[in-house]
């Protein structure tokens, strides 16, 4: 027979942006402990539907740990207890009978909450589009084995690529910095052959847009690897500090 749970929910209900908003307490009751976290949060909303109360607004898509939509901190941890999990991929049996679950948005000045748990993370979007593409022409495709890249970078930029966008990173960081997302963004392109033409103006420019968008400095304290559902190590960071000194100090030399 399978398990099912009594929770208690608190939720932060938010009507809009300039709103004010407040956690308000809902009973979740005959939660199957293989239900996912969202699929738990459809329960619930079908119970206030029922009853002609408005559901409770948070985002998805895909459900399966890809596009990165799932934006929930759960007990005060993005994404929640599970190591390398999304919201959508974190399921039930993590969980206690007659556990209170704490559910808020990601909290960051450039994250503005748009509805309870749904946040805009469009600032992502933006910092990607100021160099997170390579412009130069590369031809049609070729076989695998004609541009000859070490595999120690491609291990590298293969990792960095695994980035899905979330934002959990900005919302574990005390300073709500996104250091981790662009530095996995600028190294996945500066460590491939067609990436090394454009590296300099692409490090610059994506750096200069993430401090626009109003993200704060990194302090070092790995909190952002420790909850990325990825995995993406810090030392991406490191990386990403050598690029952009380099690459400042080419542009003043050709200045």
């Amino acid at each position: 027979m399978e398990s099912k749970l009594n929770l208690t929910l608190k939720v932060w209900r938010q009507r809009d942006r300039s709103s004010e908003g407040r956690l308000v307490t809902y009973p979740a009751e005959g939660i199957p402990t293989t239900a996912s976290f969202l699929e738990m949060l459809d329960i619930v909303n079908e119970g206030l539907i029922s009853k002609g109360e408005e559901p409770i607004a948070f985002d998805h898509d895909c459900r399966e740990g890809i596009c990165g939509s799932c934006s929930l901190v759960i007990n005060g941890v993005p994404h929640g207890p599970e190591k390398a999990t999304t919201s959508c991929q974190l399921h039930m049996r993590s969980f206690r009978d007659g556990e209170t679950i704490y559910i808020e948005p990601f909290r960051a000045r450039a994250f503005p909450v748009v509805k309870d748990l749904v946040v805009d993370r469009s600032a992502f979007d933006r910092i990607q589009q100021k160099g997170g593409f390579i412009s130069v022409r590369t031809g049609s495709a070729v076989e695998a084995n004609s541009i000859l890249v070490p595999k120690d970078d491609a291990d590298h930029a293969f990792h960095a690529a695994t980035c899905i966008g979330c934002g959990a990173c900005v919302a574990a960081c005390k300073n709500a910095s996104a250091m981790l997302f662009v530095a996995a963004k600028v190294s996945h392109l500066n460590l491939l052959p067609q990436g090394k033409p454009e590296k300099n103006e692409r490090t610059i420019r994506m750096v200069q847009q993430m401090d626009a968008e109003g993200f704060g400095g990194c302090t070092n304290q790995y909190e952002c690897e420790a909850v990325c559902p990825k995995e993406i190590s810090v030392d991406f960071i490191g990386r990403l500090n050598r690029d952009y000194t380099a690459a400042v100090a080419s542009e003043t030399f050709t200045a």
